[in-house]
């Protein structure tokens, strides 16, 4: 007997939803079709190029603790064999993979990159996460350092309820390191003051950090511990495709399609169709060819919460409704900028191409400019920049709320406001701006405050609905980096065959694997 076959629609075409995608395809019997807005898939970990220069828009080293994770990455792009453009050029150290690929020969290949980033305060480099080393007791003096110990001893003699990200922070760094390095910056990157924000965000992404921690880590390697060494080195060096994360999502989009999904761009949904059962029977999609309505068995959501709930119609009640329509989320801007060269001095022995700065990212935390992070493109790859030996290639990052106003800017006057910042700390000279492009992004960062404190009561409402699953960082609205995303997506399709707890899948945490998830 004929044996209709199932359909799931998939929103969004960044790294939850192709991977669910992937993973129906090659788990199930399930066909997947996956709905993206853009013109472009990847999402915020998309990378898109002009003129030979690529943009990584959110920057995203691969790393992870999930050997499921780790393997699907190596299934679309295979680890280095042979060194990279600047390391065969600088005689520089490579970690390389016997039988991998060279990266001088070709372009599917995952590159094994150093990482470095540093903190850019009061003109001086800080390391980051902040160290107490050498140079950071140095750029402090010692009678600056002498009141972050006294201040971190008061913290924990006398820790704080942890209720506030402020309250999460001091009691792991202190109230004076707090106001030094970490107040104002959280500021500038949400928009909201720490007092503001729930110590749920630090839970999320910094919970591995102290100051306490920060002082063992020096007694070991003063010491030559070896306690630990493992995970210090993965952490200290990263993978990354060769022409940037997007790379990885374009072969995982095609792959999908070898394998009978459908991936449509540029198609935006526009509501789904939910019974008095709680159960979606179709979704209204505009794409190229009109208003399609697409009926599925199920459906796989990596939208914000907030658009979902307008989405379901009336699908949410009202409190429920309420909530997601209050969730916060924080807006992005990059600007990347092609010069001739950086004002900075390379003093960390590193050796780079033209002798630039070898950090990936620079946070940036002076008071007096509102750019929030740099990064530079020729250290994550060279493939990366067109002329990398001749040329600097950064991405200058901004955070912002979409109708404030840095987002309302014309493209030609936030290029020039970013480019005045960046001269203004001495970065560059702004006469050596060669070419320049904005890109703007909302809804790229879920945010810890507002109706975020109530954001139970929603998913127990989404999950009500039963045929419906959130997963990914905008679809389950938390911080998530990209590996936790896949996590949850991964998730989703295991509760789909009937072997997860789909309530579970809001806990999913980034040190998982597949088959733990699935015990």
């Amino acid at each position: 007997m004929f044996k209709k076959k199932r359909h799931a629609i998939i929103v969004g075409a960044g790294p939850a939803g192709l991977t669910a995608a992937y993973y129906l395809l090659t788990q199930t019997d399930i066909k997947p079709i996956v709905v993206e807005r853009e013109k472009f898939v990847g999402g915020l970990a998309a990378t898109l190029n002009f003129g030979g220069n690529r943009i990584d828009i959110g920057g995203h080293r691969f790393f992870t603790k999930s050997k499921e994770i780790f393997a699907l990455w190596q299934i679309f792009l295979p680890a280095q064999g042979a060194p990279a453009l600047d390391d065969k050029i600088l005689n520089r150290e490579s970690v390389l993979e016997d039988g991998g690929a060279d990266p001088e020969e070709v372009d599917d290949v995952f590159l094994n990159r150093n990482r470095l980033s540093r903190i850019f305060y009061n003109g001086k480099f800080f390391s980051y996460p902040l160290t107490l080393n050498r140079d950071t007791i140095k750029n402090l003096g010692i009678g600056e350092m002498f009141s972050v110990g006294m201040s971190f001893l008061k913290a924990k003699y006398k820790p704080r309820e942890e209720i506030t990200l402020e309250d999460f922070m001091i009691n792991r760094f202190g109230q004076r390191l707090y106001e030094t390095f970490f107040r104002d910056y959280t500021t500038k990157v949400w928009g909201r003051s720490p007092q503001e924000i729930g110590a749920d965000w630090g839970s999320q992404r910094i919970k591995g950090l102290s100051l306490g921690k920060t002082l063992k880590d020096l007694v070991k390697k003063t010491f030559g511990s070896k306690d630990g060494e493992g995970e210090t080195s993965l952490i200290e060096r990263f993978y990354y495709p060769k022409f940037g994360p997007g790379q990885l999502w374009e072969k995982m989009s095609d792959e999908i399609k070898n394998l009978g999904g459908e991936v449509f761009l540029s198609a935006t949904l526009k509501g789904f169709k939910v019974d008095e059962n709680k159960i979606i029977k179709s979704a209204r999609v505009n794409t190229a060819a009109g208003l399609l309505t697409f009926p599925a068995d199920y459906f796989i959501s990596t939208m914000p919460l907030a658009d979902l709930a307008t989405a379901l119609d009336d699908g949410l009640s009202y409190r429920p409704f309420q909530i997601a329509r209050g969730l916060p989320y924080r807006d992005f801007i990059i600007v990347g900028l092609l010069v001739d060269k950086l004002l900075l001095k390379n003093l960390t022995g590193i050796k780079t191409l033209g002798d630039i700065v070898p950090d990936c990212w620079i946070y940036i935390q002076e008071p007096s400019v509102k750019l929030g992070r740099l990064q530079i493109f020729n250290n994550w790859s060279p493939y990366m920049v067109a002329d990398p030996q001749n040329k600097v290639w950064l991405g200058l990052e901004y955070f912002c709320n979409e109708g404030d106003e840095l987002w309302e800017m014309t493209s030609d006057d936030f290029i020039k406001f970013a480019t005045e910042e960046l001269a203004s700390i001495g970065i560059i000279d702004a006469a050596d701006v060669r070419d320049s492009v904005q890109i703007k992004v909302p809804k790229a960062y879920p945010a810890y405050f507002d109706t975020y404190e109530n954001i139970s009561e929603l998913r127990d409402a989404i999950d009500e609905i039963q045929n419906l699953y959130c997963i990914g960082r905008n679809g389950q609205h938390r911080y998530n980096n990209m590996d936790h995303s896949m996590l949850t997506a991964i998730a989703a399709v295991c509760a789909i065959a009937g072997k997860f707890s789909k309530s579970d899948i809001w806990k999913i945490n980034a040190e998982q694997n597949y088959h733990e998830s699935t015990e």
